[in-house]
């Protein structure tokens, strides 16, 4: 799972030495903390957040076989 956000968000930035991703698991389920370059968050947003909203589908789909609930959080430093 980490591998495919990872990929999806190297092919979205400018800078994607700066993608990384932290797994942690809470309450809610497990969270995958994604943080890119701070000119590149607004492209892995999207406009009114219509790319991250298909990530975050992309990779529920995905997690299905898992049994777990998968969020994932756009970090901003």
């Amino acid at each position: 799972m980490e591998q495919l956000i990872r990929v999806i968000a190297r092919a979205l930035v400018d800078h994607p030495e700066d993608v990384q991703i932290q797994v942690r698991e809470d309450a809610r389920g497990l969270v995958y903390e994604l943080s890119v370059h701070p000119h590149d968050v607004g492209k892995v947003i999207g406009k009114q957040g219509r790319i991250a909203k298909a990530l975050r589908t992309v990779v529920a789909s995905a997690s299905v076989k898992e049994r777990k609930r998968v969020i994932v959080d756009i970090v901003s430093e």
